[in-house]
């Protein structure tokens, strides 16, 4: 089944939500922003999407800016940081088996599902 993390909040979550339903594919919601992701799933994400943690960071966060812009951070550090502030994570992600996509723009989820 299609997996699609999800803030409401976000114009670029909600087309590429709008773009997993026009598929008309069975799909599901996670609303990471409410539903906190453990480190491993995190980690599983972070493999399928192909690329290295700090590639899924939203570097224009204030929480970015002020708590971790300019320092030396392992993968695990960066993958922490998105644990404990979620709104760190690119969206959305849309999941299909083992491939996955960060929908930015909006159209490229249309590769996987």
């Amino acid at each position: 089944m299609i997996q699609i993390y999800h803030n409401p909040r976000c114009s670029k979550s909600r087309q590429g939500l709008a773009i997993v339903e026009a598929s008309g594919k069975e799909f599901e919601v996670v609303k990471y922003l409410e539903d906190e992701l453990s480190v491993e799933q995190l980690s599983t994400i972070i493999s399928k999407l192909g690329i290295k943690p700090i590639d899924l960071v939203r570097k224009n966060e204030a929480i970015w800016k002020s708590d971790y812009k300019g320092k030396t951070l392992t993968d695990k550090q960066i993958i922490d940081a998105m644990i404990k502030h979620p709104k760190l994570i690119e969206r959305p992600i849309v999941i299909n088996k083992n491939k996955a996509v960060v929908g930015r723009p909006p159209e490229s989820i249309l590769n996987i599902i």
